[in-house]
């Protein structure tokens, strides 16, 4: 551990609880909480360019990379470790988000943050999710970069319990090791307003305890995320059809493509399941847009719930494309989304990923057919 620059070398193997345990006596964290923390490790974080829980600002794992240990059949692939770099092309980019066919990342010196002391929260109604959006790109326009900013459109924040099913809600939270937190939530709270909000009382207040984001409204809404994973195993023995699809795509396109999106997801579960529900939220939020992510429940025919569910996710994965969006915001491409991967990703770009796999793989042993195929 690097407390003077606030970052630590540390083994790809290790899960999220561990690490975070680790770091804690330093009065450090990595702040990087993907909902999958409990069973994934930082390899694997890197390895698919990981989007963690918070809305804004340092998200990504890419944002904590400062150098890279990466061991490839041909030999060893280490970066220097540095702030920041202008000579050429990344080599760390080159290995975030490779999804292992050009080597196995072993270790990684990763920027750290201190231990938030101060939060503040509160949730929002709203007349319509489109209203709430207004608000998040003034939020996210703003500058004020709030941990947790995102909209629950009606149904989303019904079924989580943060509403009452005939209001969009946002969920609003910030954190700080440094400074209490008013100015920063009033401000996010006047944009809200000047959107047609209805803002708590007291909601500006800073609060020192850790529970200070998990109550009311956000609080439903957390503990539903958190659980979600845990409940699949569940809806699909009841014979449900589910799935979850998230993208991205600038402000200025947002009301079409999420108009034109439910109109394709809900066409498509009435004609394969007969009815069902779509609801949307924004997982993550930025100055030039948002990252809407999707969820799909309907009843399955038994015997043909793959069936079905390929049918549904073929159709919202063409159109998302079609309508400039892309295949994965966080989700990695795997194999799953391969399809549509192809046809996002440039040709000219598709030529330099075989080249580098075949330099680094000659035999293209490593995670074949995932990104493109192998020689």
């Amino acid at each position: 551990v690097d407390k003077v620059s606030r970052a630590a070398r540390i083994q790809a193997g290790v899960y999220g609880p561990a690490l975070d345990a680790q770091l804690k006596p330093h009065g450090l964290t990595i702040r990087h909480f993907p909902q999958s923390f409990e069973f994934s490790t930082l390899g694997g974080w890197i390895a698919t360019r990981s989007g963690g829980h918070f809305a804004t600002l340092y998200t990504h794992i890419d944002d904590f990379v400062e150098s890279m240990r990466v061991v490839t059949p041909t030999g060893i692939v280490e970066s220097r470790r540095l702030p920041g770099s202008g000579a050429g092309p990344s080599p760390d980019r080159m290995f975030i988000g490779s999804e292992g066919i050009l080597g196995v990342i072993t270790e990684a010196w990763m920027r750290l943050q201190d231990r938030p002391t101060f939060r503040a929260g509160a949730s929002v109604p709203f007349p319509s999710m489109f209203k709430a959006a207004d608000a998040v790109r003034q939020i996210s326009q703003a500058g004020i970069y709030p941990a947790n900013c995102r909209v629950l459109d009606e149904g989303e924040a019904f079924n989580s319990g943060a509403g009452n099913g005939d209001e969009a809600v946002v969920v609003l939270a910030f954190e700080s090791a440094d400074h209490p937190l008013e100015p920063w939530m009033k401000r996010a709270l006047e944009c809200c307003a000047d959107h047609g909000g209805k803002i708590p009382a007291e909601a500006a207040k800073t609060r020192t305890d850790a529970e200070a984001t998990h109550e009311g409204s956000a609080g439903a809404w957390r503990n539903a995320f958190l659980n979600a994973p845990y409940l699949m195993d569940t809806v699909a023995a009841m014979g449900m059809v589910s799935d979850t699809f998230e993208t991205s795509i600038t402000w200025e396109r947002f009301p079409d493509f999420h108009r034109q999106m439910m109109e394709t997801a809900r066409e498509v579960i009435a004609r394969v399941c007969g009815k069902g529900s779509v609801t949307c939220r924004f997982t993550h939020v930025y100055p030039d847009g948002p990252a809407p992510y999707y969820t799909i429940l309907a009843p399955g025919k038994r015997g043909s719930e793959m069936e079905q569910w390929d049918e549904i996710k073929a159709a919202v994965s063409d159109k998302l494309i079609a309508l400039g969006g892309t295949i994965t915001h966080h989700h990695a491409v795997g194999r799953y989304h391969r399809p549509w991967y192809d046809r996002q990703r440039p040709d000219g770009f598709a030529l330099a990923l075989k080249a580098a796999k075949k330099a680094l793989d000659p035999r293209s042993i490593l995670n074949p057919g995932v990104l493109i195929d192998p020689d």
